[in-house]
């Protein structure tokens, strides 16, 4: 589906994410999307609501951590002339104007307690209840949310009702962090570049091939925004030119102590040595480690859990 195209990248943890929300896209099912920030997620959530049958229908979108609880409640399910102080007249919510399409509840981890309670009653029986009202009213409204945290940990924490949770994970969807798919920085860099070249109208900068590793080395904690932001600003403040490592954030630069004082400990010896044994006993020894988890293993030696089982295949483990 065409639609799936604005995601970036064909690394195997986000090809089996995109044929998931394919499938789920089909249907009318309630989706739930797990991420950190910055993964995508209402990129996600945009492509399911434009593959799905309600694609020529409202799709509304509502980051439930930006509205104060005290408005949230009405923004969501509109109000009563008179239900609180300047509640000057009736006001539809959200879920009125997005009838026969789809809601989008950005954050949901942020929804307070006293709301959650109504949103269950709707995921029940379809009905809301204004602010101040007394006669519920039915909608037909999908609903795809999603939270950037633990919610089972805020169910433990009694910040989150379990039975809401049960009703909003009918499908989740996990989109894996940047760190988790490197091989896919090529394409994202491309694609964002090529867009401020249009955005900006500026030559697109180029990035040497060390300072692509050394962004494939990086951690990525703000994720596809962070290295989106990234590529922003380096279209613009070097246009035309050609990015190397120097050029690059500060924290992009910063090596771990444990590393540099382990390669600062080591010497080459004189006869040299076989780099591909080297390279197979450290595989084995992060194998062993933990306990064959290939992911866990990948993390270990800094590199894609793809390109570990490329090399793993090389060495003759295994597979």
């Amino acid at each position: 589906m065409a639609h799936f195209n604005a995601i970036i990248g064909l690394s195997p943890a986000l090809d089996s994410l995109i044929r998931s929300a394919k499938i789920v896209a089909a249907t009318d099912v309630t989706v739930l999307l797990k991420g950190e920030t910055g993964t995508g997620k209402e990129v996600l959530a945009t492509a399911i609501q434009k593959a799905s049958n309600r694609n020529n229908k409202a799709f509304i979108t509502l980051n439930c951590a930006a509205l104060p609880e005290s408005l949230i409640e009405s923004e969501l399910f509109g109000h009563k002339k008179g239900a609180f102080t300047g509640a000057n007249a009736d006001k539809q919510g959200l879920f009125q104007a997005a009838d026969g399409g789809t809601l989008f509840l950005d954050e949901i981890n942020s929804l307070p307690l006293s709301v959650q309670g109504k949103l269950l009653r709707f995921l029940e029986s379809g009905e809301c209840l204004p602010v101040g009202g007394i006669n519920p009213y039915k909608v037909n409204v999908r609903i795809i949310s999603a939270t950037n945290t633990c919610l089972n940990k805020q169910i433990e924490a009694g910040e989150f009702r379990s039975d809401l949770y049960f009703r909003l994970n009918v499908v989740p969807l996990d989109l894996p962090k940047l760190s988790h798919r490197t091989e896919d920085i090529d394409s994202l860099i491309n694609h964002f570049l090529t867009s401020f070249e249009k955005t900006h109208a500026l030559t697109a900068p180029k990035f040497s091939k060390p300072a692509l590793k050394t962004l494939k080395d990086y951690s990525w904690p703000g994720n596809i925004r962070e290295l989106r932001n990234l590529c922003e600003r380096l279209s613009i403040l070097l246009a035309g030119k050609v990015i190397e490592i120097e050029n690059l954030p500060p924290e992009f630069l910063k090596q771990e102590p444990s590393l540099i004082s382990t390669l600062n400990g080591f010497n080459l010896p004189d006869n040299g040595i076989q780099l591909d044994i080297v390279e197979a006993h450290l595989i084995s020894q992060a194998l062993e480690r933990t306990n064959g988890n290939r992911s866990k293993s990948a993390k270990l030696l800094g590199i894609s859990r793809d390109t570990l089982l490329y090399r793993m295949q090389k060495h003759g483990f295994e597979i």
